[in-house]
């Protein structure tokens, strides 16, 4: 502990006047490191970067606890009584067999909605048709088979069959085993044991099987139960194998390390840093699928952990792939700015205990980790500038551009509340700020309604998570969920929480006939422009107020027309 605070004195931390760490052990104790000239937003060394890290983590490791059995839910039951009537009824000799998460999470204690079942002598389309054929026999209603072709090309090696079984999206495939040619990366898919099955899989911990006939657990790699109960993150076959059959592989055992916070095998963690695998993840497979990871890494419940992960593991650029013509240039190094903003954003949202939705708090999550790219630009093959996080969302991820359109307008509202902030912290008149609006005339005290609202009218229900993003952006580390709640509660006391959805006293075509405009355009904008702040200056203005307001401003503007002002 001592080596560390020296070092960190050495080197010197910038965020904030104290870093403060608990550390366990016998017994449980805090550390606070204070430090009188602030430089620098994060760490600039590599050294200084570890120490931090190892200073943040805690051991907050409990038990895991894996089941002996699985007892299904009386819905499974049906289900799974349904497929044995099915074998019964055509006397196959099929074995049925659940595979992967859903055996994983039973075991852990956990609900699992993905029912995926592995056959052993018969395609899933197959399987699919003889459950319909059952289904006629018996007086039911069939019911539509999904397929989904195999696509090689991407790692996508097998043909799934999908149909719904009371209520229930059941997916069928085929036990497999795969033959590589000498020359092709692509392998030759032939039916499989499940043992040779289990072996194929990401994980030995999704490698498990829960045997239908049978009802029983099977573990064929003789070590998925051992490591689900150790907590390891362990490939069946040797990790630099599994990975480039399918580099996907390497961003899943990521998110299921930090999802169960699982320790990653150490030839593991070597095999994903390894150059053959980075260019597999990159021109293997798709973007859609590397940004549905990246996705459910950040809903999860370790976000900031798997991205931390992908960071140390060397993936960040590789995943997050950037275009050539960014201005200005980012460094390999920072994506280590980007992880310790998204840390600070993750540990903010914990500390204030803000109620966001689901859909907020994914977008907050990205909208931090991008932050330290909320000035950089690209040009695109029209030369026009695009916020790099634009390219990140439509080409790196291959997300919805809906995002990217919500992060950067939190990452611009986030510059706004910056020159704000310090007003409403001080109770200062806003009579001059560095936003560049163009203020109609009102008394200063009036001033703060009128532009914190229009950065409101901005974000809308976003408001509150720009207000967190900008909290963690300056100030000391100690203040930053007192900032958050004071603005918040001035924006809850001035009534601007839905201000978004205030309704236009004066529309334009009445603008036009009160001030008697021949036709609209420019003009009238401007005028609803300075409508707006009004209503906003004036919460309680009624209608024939804001009228007599609009024509005593255009006689004046008139008036200073007419003597050539």
């Amino acid at each position: 502990m001592a080596k560390i605070s020296e070092k960190i004195t050495q080197l010197r931390w910038f965020y904030g006047s104290s870093l403060t760490t608990t550390f366990t052990g016998k017994p449980l104790h805090k550390t606070t490191i204070k430090f009188k000239t602030p430089l620098l937003p994060f760490p600039r060394t590599q050294v200084l970067y570890r120490c931090c890290r190892s200073m943040m983590k805690t051991d907050t490791t409990l038990p895991i606890i894996v089941k002996e059995t699985i007892d299904p839910t009386d819905k499974e039951k049906q289900i799974f009584d349904r497929l044995r009537q099915v074998l019964a009824h055509f006397n196959l000799d099929t074995q049925l067999r659940v595979a992967g998460g859903w055996v994983r999470d039973k075991l852990l204690g956990k609900d699992c909605y993905d029912i995926d079942i592995a056959l052993d002598n018969m395609l899933g389309k197959e399987f699919c048709e003889k459950v319909n054929e059952y289904l006629v026999s018996t007086g039911e209603e069939s019911q539509g088979i999904g397929v989904i072709q195999s696509n090689p090309d991407q790692s996508k090696h097998l043909e799934t069959a999908r149909m719904r079984l009371f209520d229930v999206w059941i997916d069928f495939v085929n036990l497999r085993s795969e033959d590589y040619t000498e020359n092709s990366r692509i392998p030759t898919m032939q039916f499989g044991s499940p043992e040779q099955d289990a072996y194929r899989r990401d994980l030995t911990i999704n490698s498990l099987f829960y045997n239908i006939n049978t009802c029983s657990v099977e573990d064929f790699t003789k070590r998925g139960l051992n490591d689900l109960k150790s907590g390891k993150i362990v490939t069946p076959l040797p990790p630099k194998e599994t990975f480039l059959d399918d580099p996907l592989r390497v961003l899943r055992a990521i998110r299921f390390s930090a999802r169960f916070e699982f320790e990653m095998d150490e030839e593991l963690k070597v095999a994903a840093s390894d150059n053959d695998v980075k260019s597999a993840i990159g021109g293997k497979i798709s973007r859609e699928r590397i940004g549905h990871e990246i996705d459910l890494m950040i809903s999860g419940n370790q976000p900031d952990k798997a991205i931390t992960y992908i960071s140390e593991l060397g993936l960040f650029w590789v995943v997050f792939t950037l275009p050539e013509n960014c201005k200005p240039l980012i460094s390999q190094e920072d994506d280590r700015i980007c992880v310790e903003y998204m840390n600070l954003g993750m540990r903010q949202f914990l500390e204030v205990g803000c109620s966001f939705t689901n859909e907020q708090r994914r977008i907050y999550l990205y909208a931090s980790l991008f932050l330290p790219l909320r000035k950089t630009v690209y040009i695109d093959n029209k030369r026009k500038t695009f916020p790099i996080v634009n390219f990140i969302f439509k080409n790196s991820l291959k997300l919805k551009l809906s995002d990217a359109d919500d992060v950067t307008r939190l990452h611009n509202g986030v510059e706004k509340l910056l020159c704000l902030i310090p007003f409403v912290l001080s109770n200062e008149d806003m009579n001059k700020t560095d936003l560049e609006i163009d203020l109609i005339e009102v008394p200063v005290k009036l001033k703060s309604r009128i532009l914190l609202g229009l950065v409101l009218r901005e974000m809308k229900d976003l408001w509150r998570v720009a207000l967190m993003l900008s909290s963690i952006v300056g100030g000391e580390v100690e203040k930053r969920k007192e900032v958050f709640m004071e603005v918040e509660r001035e924006i809850l006391k001035l009534g601007l929480e839905k201000v978004w959805e205030v309704k236009p006293l004066v529309n334009g075509k009445d603008i036009m006939k009160h001030l008697e405009l021949e036709k609209g355009g420019p003009v009238v904008s401007e005028w609803q422009r300075k409508l707006l702040q009004w209503q906003l200056a004036y919460p309680s203005g009624s209608l024939e107020e804001c009228v007599d307001w609009m024509k005593r401003e255009m006689e004046k503007k008139r008036a200073r027309t007419s003597r050539g002002e």
